[in-house]
This record gives structure tokens, C-alpha cells and sequence, in this order.
């Protein structure tokens, strides 16, 4: 048995356990697959990150993301998570920004005035959705197809298909078949409308994964990176804009997106609501 530093934080909102909270373990250099699985198949949240030592040049650490049935390349809020207890814990950059090293390769991150940002990574698969798999997100969404504004592949790791729709409140209302998900991970997007919802954001977001933990994730960056690379790309959003989600969870996400010329940048507040140790 080691007792490793523990940190538990919420990410992507203002207010506290109003994001998406995230466990991290630290110094983790001494706990084999297994372990990591078996404490992240313990803790039960969307995903616990491991930090270690890197193993490529010009990376400031190391990070493995897990979630309680699955080790993943790459998300989102664990990405601004462990960054958020690696600089809390005395990290220091080598250079301007923060470089993480993950299953999916380099992620620069950088502070984003009240939190951090991080780049959004290549999409590994994009494009249109063809008449088949629409069919079934559609039908698993309860969804009629004329209601779908746009659709796109928008896989930057987990494997997230989009669908556009027409406004917040038909998306809020929505209740999926979760029984009937599967494997598919379902990102959604609708516009906020400024007279009836207001401008506290210019989108709603909600996401859906299957494959073992059947579940809606309250605040979800690897989907919002996806959906900013299509959507900027696509004109159908500006080039900064902000995103809410987890309305239907009780929650109050925000993520910040915007597009310069190094790329595009996601970002949100975070904090630490829990630090302590864990005997593994």
C-alpha cells in the first residue's frame, strides 16, 4: 500500500458542484493498469486522470484518463482537471504554456484569464453522417429527422457524432432511450435564443455515452472541441462563443470557446472541492 496526494475538482463552472467534477491522483508513477482502472471503476465519476512523469520530450507531465469501465486518449475536463492540481502542486511550465502528454499525444494548455484553455486536438474522424447512423441516433433521441438542423462526425477520441438542432428548449426536452445507446457517444448542439433564454451563452450542449456506463455527462470538453471544430469551420457559430451545459442535471456549465490564430481553444473555470490523500 502508497498513499498518493488526491484532489477532486470542478471543472467548467464558476460556482461550486455546479461543473463537472473530476478525481485526480498524483505521483501516480507507481500504480500499474489495473490499479488506475480499479480506483476509477471505484470513484464512479465520469473520469479519474492518474498524473506521472512524461515520457516524450517538451511534455510538462503525463496523464491517463479513465473512466469507470474504459481508459480513454483523450477528454476534455480531465484535460483542464489535472493541469488545474499539477500547477496547484507546484508545476512549472518549461515554456509559456503547459504541454500534457496523453494517450492522443501533445495538448497544449494555457491560463484563460479565471481558468485554463486548452487546444482543441485533430479530429480523427469528421464529415457528414450517412442516412443509416442517423436513423438510429435519431430514433435511440426520440428524435424526428426533419428536427435535425445539421449532423457531423466530430471524433477527437471518445467518438462523438453531433446533431444540430433548432432551438435550447426542444433540446432540453429531449429524453433518450438510454437502454437502447449502446456504443455511441451522441453529442447536441442548439442555439440559445438572446429574447427568451438570454446571453448568458450562445449554445446548449448535451452529451450521451453508452458502451457499459450509461449515462448523460454533465460538462463535456472533448465534445465541445468537436463541435467548435465544426461549427466555426461550418460558419454556423462566431469565432468566440459560450456553451452551457448540464441544465438537465442540475448543473451550470460554461465553456469558453474561441479561435485565434493558433487554433481553437477550449476553456472554463476550475476548482479543487476535495484534496487529501488515497491508500492504493
Amino acid at each position: 500500500m502508497t498513499t498518493y496526494a488526491f484532489h477532486q475538482v470542478d471543472v467548467f463552472a464558476a460556482a461550486p458542484l455546479k461543473g463537472n467534477p473530476l478525481a485526480v491522483v498524483a505521483g501516480a508513477d507507481g500504480l500499474d493498469d489495473a490499479q488506475m482502472a480499479a480506483f476509477a471503476n471505484w470513484m464512479n465519476l465520469s473520469e479519474t486522470t492518474f498524473l506521472l512523469k512524461p515520457t516524450v520530450p517538451g511534455a510538462d507531465y503525463r496523464v491517463r484518463i479513465f473512466t469507470p469501465e474504459e481508459e480513454l486518449s483523450f477528454a476534455g475536463h480531465p484535460t483542464l482537471g489535472s493541469c488545474h492540481v499539477w500547477l496547484a502542486m507546484g508545476g512549472v511550465p518549461q515554456g509559456r504554456d503547459v504541454v500534457q502528454e496523453c494517450g492522443a499525444g501533445l495538448v497544449t494548455v494555457r491560463r484563460d484569464g479565471d481558468g485554463l484553455a486548452f487546444a482543441a486536438p485533430p479530429l480523427r474522424r469528421a464529415g457528414p453522417v450517412d442516412a443509416s447512423d442517423l436513423e438510429a441516433v435519431t430514433r435511440i433521441l426520440g428524435l424526428s429527422k426533419d428536427r435535425v438542423v445539421a449532423a457531423n462526425w466530430v471524433d477527437n477520441g471518445p467518438g462523438w457524432l453531433a446533431l444540430m438542432l433548432r432551438d435550447r428548449a426542444e433540446l432540453l426536452a429531449l429524453r433518450p432511450d438510454t437502454q437502447a445507446l449502446g456504443d455511441w457517444r451522441i453529442g447536441l448542439v442548439a442555439p440559445w435564443d438572446a429574447v427568451r433564454d438570454g446571453d448568458a451563452a450562445q449554445f446548449e450542449v448535451r452529451a450521451f455515452t453508452g458502451g457499459g456506463a450509461v449515462f448523460e455527462d454533465p460538462v463535456t470538453g472533448s465534445l465541445n472541441a468537436g463541435l467548435a471544430k465544426w461549427l466555426i469551420g461550418a460558419g454556423l457559430a462566431p469565432h468566440a462563443y459560450i456553451a452551457s451545459q448540464g441544465a438537465v442535471l442540475g448543473r451550470k456549465g460554461r465553456v469558453r470557446v474561441a479561435r485565434d490564430e493558433a487554433g481553437i481553444w477550449i476553456g472554463g473555470e476550475t476548482a479543487t472541492r476535495i484534496s487529501g490523500q488515497v491508500v492504493l
